[in-house]
């Protein structure tokens, strides 16, 4: 905020400046010079009120896309834990099955290993 503050003083000081300058330098009478200075510090007294207007705007889209994005990963997750819960849990019972049957072809393998080796021994 400190960089916008700055920014906006430096526009502020620079335009005052430059008016400052421009009224001096141009040849008109006292009337002239005072109107033409009101005008303009009217001018830049509403173009810093946009500028507040806009800025404050602007702090409040960010702070609701800022919660709407906090909810949105907030939800996401809560998803993504219960798909991985479900998951396991359809898993779960297959992964037995599947260690017997690896049991099972283990003993297997083991006996044909065993037969093998009589076989080789007869011979």
């Amino acid at each position: 905020m400190a960089k916008g503050s700055s920014l906006l003083l430096g526009f502020v000081v620079g335009g005052v400046v430059s008016a400052t300058a421009t009224l001096l330098s141009a040849p008109s009478s006292g009337r002239d010079l005072r109107n033409r200075a009101k005008q303009q510090g009217i001018e830049w007294k509403q173009m810093i009120a946009d500028l507040k207007s806009d800025g404050k705007r602007l702090k409040e889209q960010i702070t609701s896309t800022s919660k709407e994005g906090a909810s949105l990963i907030k939800e996401l997750t809560r998803e993504m834990k219960s798909s991985v819960q479900d998951w396991k849990k359809s898993v779960e019972p297959h992964q037995k099955n599947i260690q017997r049957y690896l049991e099972q072809i283990e003993s297997s393998l083991k006996d044909l290993e065993d037969k093998m080796q009589n076989q080789t021994e007869k011979y």
